[in-house]
């Protein structure tokens, strides 16, 4: 068992992802479920997990939130795990033997999958991502979108072992995606950043280009272009919902 690390997961309307999240997560003592608003199956799910704190909060961009969530951990050290995520077997190993740098912000890799197959470009392969830290020393940055774990004066650390991260199970999450996260950046950049709709169209086209080219999506074949395109969409509308909260700010 794993007792000296809480995991904590964020989860909204994730009844196709959670049950497999949590299944890989009963080696520990502490999981700290954090659900904003779900209205399918999920809390139900979560309940059926003796080692799951199921906690019902509010949702202030993705930085606030994680730290939000991580307050109801029983321990200093978080493993954030999203809700379409899996540890694999290995990763579990080292969890259970690893001797914990309290200075030390740890890095895992991560391998995508959209329903079941492994993207193996897009950029979407074998990623690090901060994921274990302790709470005491450090937290995540209050960014709504792109949040991060701050690490400045703290060593970090890529451990063996993968998570698995099943994000993406149908055409229409992709959709709700763009619009949530576009919607989000556009939000936290309101008056700090410029932007047009040439802005947009060359960022949107660069985006595509640079995911289906550069980072040898079509490689990935059917997969490579779904990625891509909504690559495209997002970037699209991340600076043309900008352009527009600026132009209201402006009148004002």
């Amino acid at each position: 068992m794993i007792g000296n690390i809480s995991a904590v997961v964020l989860t909204k309307n994730n009844e196709t992802t959670i049950e497999k999240t949590l299944q890989a997560l009963q080696d520990f003592k502490d999981v700290v479920v954090y659900d904003n608003g779900s209205s399918d199956t999920t809390m139900e799910i979560a309940k059926r997990f003796t080692n799951v704190n199921l906690i019902e909060g509010e949702f202030h961009g993705f930085g606030w939130t994680k730290n939000k969530a991580a307050s109801y951990a029983s321990n200093e050290w978080v493993l954030t795990i999203d809700s379409d995520e899996v540890i694999d077997k290995r990763l579990r190993e080292v969890l259970v033997a690893k001797q914990l740098n309290r200075d030390t912000v740890y890095i895992l890799n991560s391998r995508a999958f959209y329903k079941n197959i492994e993207v193996r470009h897009c950029g979407w392969n074998d990623q690090k991502v901060k994921r274990l830290y302790n709470k005491s020393v450090t937290k995540y940055n209050n960014k709504d979108v792109h949040e991060d774990i701050i690490t400045e004066g703290l060593q970090a650390e890529l451990l063996e072992g993968s998570i698995l991260h099943y994000s993406y199970q149908n055409i229409e999450q992709f959709i709700h995606k763009a619009n949530t996260y576009s919607t989000l950046f556009a939000k936290n950049n309101a008056g700090k950043k410029s932007s047009s709709p040439a802005k947009a169209f060359l960022n949107g086209a660069y985006s595509f280009i640079k995911t289906y080219f550069f980072k040898q999506g079509f490689r990935d074949g059917y997969v490579g272009l779904i990625i891509s395109y909504s690559h495209m969409v997002t970037n699209f509308y991340k600076y043309i919902k900008l352009h527009e909260l600026n132009k209201e700010l402006k009148s004002k």
